[in-house]
């Protein structure tokens, strides 16, 4: 799946749950409930958006982990809803199974972010070694120039 797909895919979920929330009985525990419920799933495709456009690994790693965190706490009301006898299980099951597999995609899009490690990259033409890079501690054994901050 790319990146597009998946943008697709969070906003499909984020409408369908905005449509389960209208059918949500309209007193206290459905309103805190479902509130809370609207702004985690529809955080989950706002923030993949924003991880797309990251300027940097780590910018990328900290985004798509808000983005799990958003999924993961989608779960949590979507199960409180089913718990608390607001809504019927089987009205909510495509949208947990949803959450799940979202949670999953962006787990496992973060442990894989997390595990790369850094290139080095050199410029030919100037031969400079980029040590923002590299491994900390850990710098090639070259008589080239070195840039970066450290």
């Amino acid at each position: 799946m790319n990146s597009q797909e998946l943008k697709d895919r969070t906003k499909r979920f984020a409408l369908k749950v905005i449509q389960s929330v209208e059918t949500l009985p309209k007193h206290q525990a459905g309103n805190v409930i479902g509130r809370q419920l609207l702004r985690s799933a529809t955080s989950v495709g706002a923030n993949y958006r924003a991880a797309c456009r990251a300027r940097s690994r780590a910018d990328f790693i900290s985004k798509m982990g808000i983005v799990e965190e958003e999924a993961d706490e989608t779960i949590y009301w979507l199960e409180l809803l089913v718990e608390s006898g607001l809504i019927n299980k089987e009205a909510i099951e495509d949208l947990i199974k949803e959450a799940n597999e979202l949670t999953a995609i962006f787990t496992a899009a973060c442990k894989s972010a997390k595990a790369k490690k850094p290139r080095l990259i050199r410029n030919p033409q100037s031969e400079i070694i980029n040590l923002s890079l590299c491994p900390k501690g850990r710098f090639p054994l070259t008589n080239i120039r070195l840039a970066g901050i450290y």
